[in-house]
């Protein structure tokens, strides 16, 4: 990819108006199909059809450019591709491919626009389609936002079957026969007589012939594997310990690096004495690095503990580096001044709170760390002039340009080998520990490198999801929620992750109030205002993003209204939802979780709904006071996702979004001092235990008229739909996250 090509992408994602502007000057290109990048190393006898599969006398391989973090990515992407091309996943090769303009994400894309999933209107879809063009134009390739489904299922489904009827062809011209004679069969085409030739039989025939397009897409009546359970392309190498990950990267004369930069992020490093950590066993060199210094040894452990000898004389940090200074900032910014958007804005809702019964409440909830199982690690190889990267990441593009820029190189010389993750939540959308290892390739050139942080270096070195504060003021009338007001404070994540690129940022941003402002609710009165806080910590996107924390904001205050207006929750809510298709959500729960029957003494249910990535989700959660402290027996959800491609996938993305948003909202947070975090590893940032974990229940539902993604939306009603349950059982309102700081857990 040239320099410019660089520029342009990178422009597109620093706002709106660059967005406007590639639209506009990529028109014409868009319109162009898109090169496919699997022709620059295609050999004699290989036939490629199109970006994702690829043919040849060993058989056929399947690109999932989409990076698996542990939702699956890569299998649901091979399926949607074998259904249509007839192979079976255990006899082809999965490969994510190397970065292309090819894999761009259409609908990530949309995510950064202030467009309600639940609208169809011109303007709604207009933008829509500027996201799709724009990504199209600049070769946004980029996993997150549960995009990966929605982005995908169309785009692999005609893969498969270009590539199907293109080696149709080919047979047909290698036997003689009639294209309408024949058929195919896991893997094979078949003749008349039953005679089946293999894909990789008729790669030679088929790379002669140019791809048929014409192709139509099976219904999904006639599907074999998709909206069926299947076992993951994954599950048996992660069932017998056989995955391999990042970290698990191996190269012979390989030598191991670990960093330390200041604990008190943006602090710098003054100087260091590696007196003590040069003369221990196994240790290479101890090189200066951005910020802080690397240590080579021959394994990684004796890095770690030469890393540990260094004695370092750090800088402080230039951030507000406390705690209380942090949330009095997030206080100080809920004025005018401060406002970033208000896309929600309907009645007149300064008037209706001028009288009746008016309540009003103040919530806040806690920076959080990524915290993967696997912590940050990547094998770099710098070596006539040619980068290799090997490492897990959601960014593969945006790796190529950071690293090309560290290593003085341009970015075509940069070739990043996608890995599988042990986890991400968002994690892997940076580079920053990529660039570090190649600072030490440009020191080390010729060596094959493999830098492993430690969880400590990787939990307070986070770019974590931002603190914020929610003001919010409400009025009930006729024992209805008649008004709703609610002001969220919080740091830009956008600003943040696009300023670490270097670049401005330009619009509001949605991410404060995603989850919020978007909500299918026919309140009369009803406003949701954004306020931007100045930068503090760097933060970035967290599972669910935005929607992770505002909904605990937003679900929690509209059950204090319910409340106040004497009115059951989950039926105030099924009043006021005008959304077909969330109200069918709500029902659903409602009928899982026999709502509104007596669950008896020091007990209580409470329920929680959230729109996020235009998935309408509602949980129920139930819980029960023992001598011990609170125990969630159970949760229910209903979700809707258009069309279910794998219902055990499913399952286990939304049951691992409820432990995951339930854990985090029992008793996660991460504080500073002096700017530097004080949790550093999970005995300081506890999930929900497995003896914690209640009965999960969950119904798909397929209402929506647009499939979506399910990787996140199962987080936001977790925390609102727990803190509910807790005033249920206890009539003790919490308005502040982590739960921990004011009730026990059993």
């Amino acid at each position: 990819m040239g320099r410019a090509g660089t520029i342009a992408r990178r422009t597109f994602l620093v706002g709106s108006v660059a967005v406007v502007g590639g639209v506009a000057f990529g028109a014409y290109v868009y319109k162009r199909p898109v090169k496919n990048p699997l022709e620059a190393d295609l050999q004699p006898g290989e036939a490629t059809f199109n970006p994702f599969v690829k043919v040849d006398a060993q058989g056929v391989t399947l690109i999932t450019p989409r990076a698996d973090v542990g939702q699956g990515a890569y299998s649901i992407q091979a399926h949607l591709l074998a259904e249509e091309l007839d192979v079976d996943l255990a006899e082809v090769r999965i490969d994510p491919g190397m970065p292309s303009p090819a894999y761009y994400n259409s609908v990530v894309a949309a995510e950064g626009f202030p467009i309600a999933a639940t609208s169809d209107s011109l303007m709604a879809r207009t933008g829509r389609g500027a996201a799709e063009v724009a990504a199209k134009v600049l070769g946004l390739q980029l996993t997150g936002g549960s995009s990966t489904v929605p982005d995908m299922y169309d785009r692999l489904r005609h893969a498969g079957a270009v590539a199907r009827e293109t080696l149709l062809a080919a047979a047909a011209r290698q036997t003689g026969l009639d294209r309408d004679q024949l058929s195919t069969d896991k893997g094979a085409v078949v003749l008349p007589d039953g005679m089946r030739l293999a894909y990789a039989d008729l790669a030679a025939t088929a790379a002669e012939i140019a791809p048929v397009q014409d192709v139509t897409l099976r219904d999904p009546s006639e599907w074999r594997a998709l909206g069926k359970a299947h076992m993951r392309t994954d599950t048996v190498a992660k069932s017998t310990g056989t995955q391999l990950y990042g970290v698990d990267m191996w190269m012979e004369g390989m030598v191991h690096a670990t960093t330390r930069t200041n604990p008190a992020l943006g602090g710098g490093i003054l100087g260091y004495d590696a007196g003590e950590a040069e003369k221990m066993r196994g240790v290479r060199a101890i090189l200066p690095i951005s910020s802080g210094f690397a240590v080579v040894a021959d394994n990684t452990w004796r890095a770690f503990r030469a890393a540990d000898a260094v004695k370092p004389d750090w800088g402080p940090s230039p951030y507000t580096g406390d705690s209380a200074a942090q949330f009095a900032a997030v206080a100080a910014s809920l004025v005018a001044d401060r406002q970033d958007s208000r896309f929600k804005d309907e009645g007149d809702v300064d008037s209706a709170l001028e009288s009746g019964e008016v309540l009003e409440a103040e919530y806040r909830i806690p920076y959080l760390a990524h915290a993967p199982l696997e912590p940050m690690s990547v094998v770099v190889h710098l070596a006539d002039g040619v980068l290799d990267i090997w490492t897990g990441t959601q960014i593969p593009r945006f790796v190529q340009d950071g690293a090309a820029a560290v290593a003085g190189i341009e970015p075509d010389a940069v070739r990043v080998h996608v890995l599988m993750s042990g986890g991400s939540f968002g994690r892997r959308l940076e580079d920053d520990y990529v660039r570090q290892a190649v600072e030490i390739a440009v020191q080390m050139p010729d060596t094959p490198i493999k830098m492993v942080w430690t969880r400590e270096e990787d939990m307070t070195h986070d770019f974590p999801r931002p603190l914020a504060i929610g003001r919010a003021r409400g009025a009930v009338r006729d024992g209805q929620v008649a008004a709703y007001d609610l002001g969220i404070a919080a740091p830009s994540v956008a600003a943040s992750s696009l300023g670490r690129l270097g670049q401005p940022v330009i619009g509001p941003d949605v991410a404060i109030v995603a989850g919020a402002w978007d909500q299918p609710y026919a309140i009369p009165d009803y406003r949701v205002t954004g306020y931007r806080v100045p930068p503090m910590v760097p933060v970035s996107s967290w599972r669910s993003v935005g929607a992770s924390g505002n909904g605990f904001l937003h679900e929690t205050f509209l059950d204090e209204l319910c409340h106040a207006a004497g009115a059951d929750p989950l039926e105030e809510r099924l009043r006021l939802c005008w959304h077909a298709t969330s109200r069918k959500v709500l029902e659903a729960v409602g009928d899982m979780s026999n709502w509104g029957s007596d669950l008896g003494t020091g007990r209580g249910r409470g329920v929680a709904f959230t729109l996020s990535f235009g998935v309408p989700v509602a949980e129920v959660v139930e819980v029960t006071q023992t001598e011990r402290g609170l125990r969630i027996d159970k949760v229910f959800v209903a979700a809707d996702v258009g069309r279910v491609l794998d219902p055990v996938n499913f399952e286990a993305q939304l049951s691992g979004g409820v432990i995951w948003g339930l854990g985090h909202a029992m008793n996660c947070e991460l504080t500073y001092v002096d700017g530097a975090a004080q949790q550093n590893n999970f005995h300081a940032f506890e999930g929900m235990r497995l003896y914690q974990t209640p009965q999960i229940t969950i119904r798909g539902l397929e209402n929506g008229d647009r499939i979506r993604g399910i990787g996140e939306p199962g987080v936001p009603p977790a925390a609102p739909a727990l803190g509910n349950a807790i005033f249920a059982a206890t009539g003790q309102r919490i308005r502040e996250l982590p739960f921990s700081k004011h009730v026990d857990f059993a």
